[in-house]
């Protein structure tokens, strides 16, 4: 038997008309088929809207800031905003802050109060390769008058009560405190340079842990408020918190110590970092009261123990210590570190129990004091008088010169013994 689909198909075939049955199941199909067509391209354009609107929500986790923007513009990098604070009060987790380049010079400092996550932390960095200065003299307490206390909320050019941040290439000068950080952590200081201001340069204070500094230059830092007296280039104290690390530091002519962990209650690691010059009044500050180690490892009253680590890391010409423990009677480590041509003595161990392994001290006012801490393997085991003739190179024109592209300490023999390879700090 033979079915009417079959005789309009051999109709077809033949070229023949369809049937009025036919042709109104052909207008059924054809309708069908433009309304599904319809339907894909309705569907097709909500993608194509989602994903434009998936990629403006992206475009909006970056903010850009413009000296010649304004604060009531979207913060794009054709229409930036001016001020680095405005950015600061947009920024939620994963926001990525990026400053064009020039010199920002605020009033009253950068206030950074907001949470990033562990999986979306926020961040503030130049744009592209672009050089970013914030400039704190226009703020109050720069400097402050002698003898004067600066308020919490006003110390820093950036005042950071935040955690999770990163904070990179950025250069600090002239602030009151340039970074003063506390409470804070699980924050990323990078490639920063904090120089010239009239307090410590970083300074990290109160319950802070996780905080990682990595490749800092803190230089020229004093406090004429204090005679000197507290003006470090890197300070983690007066406070606790685990996990604070320190990595490819170099930290000179501060007028008080290049680092401090004055009454800092837990273990600080430091790496691959140097301290130099520190301690010196360069500002003819009268009274003048800096103390001028390298690497001041404790103090307080009383003084707290705190396990404190150091590693590959070079102390010279301070007008102190190269590395003290600094009445910390805690249990230190100190390993393939070197010390040279200190005012004071080149380690300072003499009130804790302290472990120091294949150090190196040459030509300080003193190599060590050990008290009762000990020690294998360093210099003063080998042999009891060293000199600069037992060093392969005494230059310090790589090492104080200018970073590797990564940010790292430029490589360098400096200091490495001629006869003894392994013993003090190499940064090869």
């Amino acid at each position: 038997m033979t079915t009417e689909p079959t005789r309009a198909i051999a109709r077809a075939a033949r070229g023949g008309a369809a049937a009025p049955a036919d042709r109104a199941r052909h207008s059924w199909a054809r309708q069908a088929v433009l309304a599904l067509a319809a339907l894909t391209a309705a569907a097709a354009a909500a993608a194509a809207a989602l994903a434009w609107t998936g990629t403006a929500s992206a475009q909006t986790a970056t903010i850009t800031v413009a000296a010649n923007g304004s604060d009531a513009n979207p913060g794009t990098v054709a229409a930036p905003l001016k001020t680095i604070q405005a950015a600061v009060d947009k920024a939620t987790p994963g926001t990525v802050i990026q400053i064009r380049g020039g010199t920002y010079a605020p009033g009253t400092n950068v206030q950074v109060n907001s949470n990033g996550t562990a999986s979306a932390p926020i961040t503030m960095r130049p744009y592209g390769t672009e050089k970013v200065i914030i400039d704190g003299e226009n703020m109050p307490y720069t400097p402050g008058a002698v003898g004067s206390s600066i308020p919490r909320a006003d110390r820093g050019a950036l005042h950071i009560e935040g955690d999770h941040w990163r904070f990179e290439r950025l250069e600090i000068i002239h602030g009151p405190y340039g970074i003063f950080a506390l409470d804070s952590n699980n924050n990323v200081y990078d490639r920063l340079i904090t120089r010239d201001n009239y307090e410590s340069g970083l300074h990290i204070q109160g319950a802070s842990a996780n905080n990682r500094i990595v490749n800092l230059d803190a230089y020229g830092n004093r406090d004429p408020r204090k005679n000197g007296e507290s003006a470090d280039g890197l300070a983690i104290k007066e406070g606790s918190g685990t996990g604070n690390t320190v990595i490819g530091a170099r930290l000179w002519n501060n007028a008080d110590d290049g680092f401090d962990a004055w009454e800092f209650l837990s273990p600080i690691r430091i790496e691959d970092s140097v301290a130099y010059g520190n301690g010196y009044n360069h500002w003819n500050l009268p009274n003048y009261s800096g103390d001028g180690n390298g690497f001041k490892l404790g103090g307080g009253d009383p003084d707290p123990a705190a396990n404190h680590v150091v590693v590959n890391s070079t102390a010279w010409r301070n007008s102190a210590h190269g590395f003290t423990d600094n009445g910390n009677p805690g249990s230190l480590q100190v390993s393939r570190s070197t010390a040279w041509k200190n005012g004071k003595t080149g380690f300072d161990f003499d009130a804790s129990a302290s472990k120091l392994t294949a150090n190196l001290a040459v030509n300080n006012a003193a190599p060590v004091a050990l008290g009762s801490s000990t020690g294998t393997g360093n210099s003063w085991d080998i042999k009891s008088k060293w000199v600069d003739a037992d060093l392969a190179n005494t230059s310090t024109s790589v090492i104080t010169g200018a970073r590797a592209a990564d940010g790292s300490i430029p490589p360098t023999n400096f200091l490495v013994p001629r006869s003894y390879p392994n013993l003090g700090a190499t940064f090869a």
